[in-house]
């Protein structure tokens, strides 16, 4: 089978040098990669170095190889084009349909799904005709991913930092799963809320009250949504995984402290995705002092209140409810008969239930799954990775938000 051909674009900006991490972790998953550089590009890594990793020739204009018509064929022949990183001239260009080099002449020409991955510093992201340029590469259909958040050049930190390599691969492998006729991505334009991991509930310093979640399964969620074209806001439970590129991570500890985050992102959200494991209960009285233990003596009881009921909450019908709201529910007996109810008793339009215990869902890269409808049918997603059961999710979702 021939290998999916990717075209990765690199701008001139200090984080050139991450996309050799990019490059190298596209050609050893079996994608056959043509580096198309800028001139300012080069600047910071060498033709050289490019032409090693891809194993093609690089060229930066279109008069080279000019009998082959490289600025029309390579857009052509794409699956993928992917800028990383993506300068602010860069993106102006994208979005004015200025084409100056071989680059930008291939992104007028490219018929396939386009990925960009911006860095720059904080005010050049924040200036207002970044940010228009941003939206018009995302009503075309583009992807823009959002930056992260950490350290620029010189001794600067804040929004504009280039995704870790690894993740901007991970939007890529699900850009390109989803095929060339996604052209549009369903969910670009929205924005999506997603609650990953687990609560933990103090009962003294040391020690809490919790649960098994990894979060895997909320960050899954987060990268398909990033790649579908959402801009995802992901509120994280004490988990230990990389964020997601794209996502603007929020994190969070406690059950009370997951409410605050969620209810305040949701606020003008398009959907609301509760996928973290809110614990139900917590200590009524949170010990100041390590408990310690006594010879002799039996420890106190310890007394427990509820929890809010986040799910409940935010899927409550008020105006400012978002039009999609998506919960789940881990089951260990009577798993569809427990989700039924769930469905009717919170509230929400989606409700995904799994069975939970022996080894099933929490802290593994797979699970199965059935997703439950108010007034749709009752979906069954097979044993797979996490991320197959995401994207049932947000097809489900999609057809919702057509008709909302």
């Amino acid at each position: 089978m021939d290998k999916p051909k990717v075209v990765l674009g690199v701008s001139g900006g200090i984080a050139a040098y991450k996309a050799c991490e990019l490059l190298r972790r596209l050609t050893e998953s079996g994608h056959d990669v043509r580096v198309l550089p800028t001139a300012n590009a080069l600047r910071f890594v060498g033709a050289p170095t490019w032409a090693a990793l891809s194993g093609h020739p690089v060229e930066t204009e279109v008069f080279e190889d000019v009998h082959e018509v490289p600025h029309v064929r390579i857009g052509q022949q794409a699956d993928l084009l992917v800028i990383a990183p993506a300068t602010a001239d860069l993106l102006a260009k994208a979005a004015h349909g200025r084409a100056d080099d071989l680059l930008t002449n291939t992104l007028l020409t490219v018929r396939a799904p386009v990925v960009f991955a911006p860095a720059m510093h904080t005010e050049m992201w924040e200036h207002p005709a970044t940010r228009e340029n941003v939206a018009t590469l995302r009503r075309r259909g583009a992807v823009v991913i959002e930056p992260a958040s950490g350290r620029l050049t010189g001794a600067d930190t804040g929004k504009g930092r280039l995704p870790d390599p690894a993740e901007i691969f991970e939007v890529c492998r699900r850009v390109l799963a989803r095929g060339t006729g996604a052209l549009t991505p369903d969910l670009a334009g929205r924005h999506v809320v997603i609650s990953a991991g687990g609560t933990r509930e103090p009962l003294d310093p040391v020690r809490y009250l919790g649960n098994r979640s990894s979060g895997k399964q909320g960050y899954a969620l987060a990268r398909t949504a990033v790649a579908r074209g959402a801009r995802v806001t992901l509120v994280a439970a004490n988990t230990a995984l990389p964020d997601p590129a794209g996502a603007e991570v929020v994190p969070v500890g406690t059950a009370r402290e997951l409410q605050d985050a969620v209810v305040k992102a949701a606020i003008g959200a398009d959907v609301v995705v509760m996928a973290a494991a809110v614990a139900d209960f917590r200590p009524a009285h949170e010990v100041r002092s390590k408990i310690k233990k006594r010879d002799g003596v039996e420890p106190e009881p310890v007394a427990l209140v509820r929890n809010p009921d986040i799910l409940a909450q935010v899927a409550a019908r008020h105006p400012a409810r978002p039009p999609v709201v998506v919960g789940f529910a881990a089951e260990t007996d009577d798993v569809l008969a427990g989700g039924r109810a769930k469905l009717a008793r919170k509230g929400c339009d989606l409700l995904v239930v799994n069975q939970v215990g022996d080894g099933r869902a929490f802290g593994t890269e797979e699970n199965e799954a059935v997703i439950l409808e108010v007034g749709g049918p009752e979906t069954p997603v097979p044993y797979g990775p996490k991320e197959a059961l995401a994207d049932r999710v947000w097809d489900a979702v999609a057809r919702r938000l057509t008709t909302a």
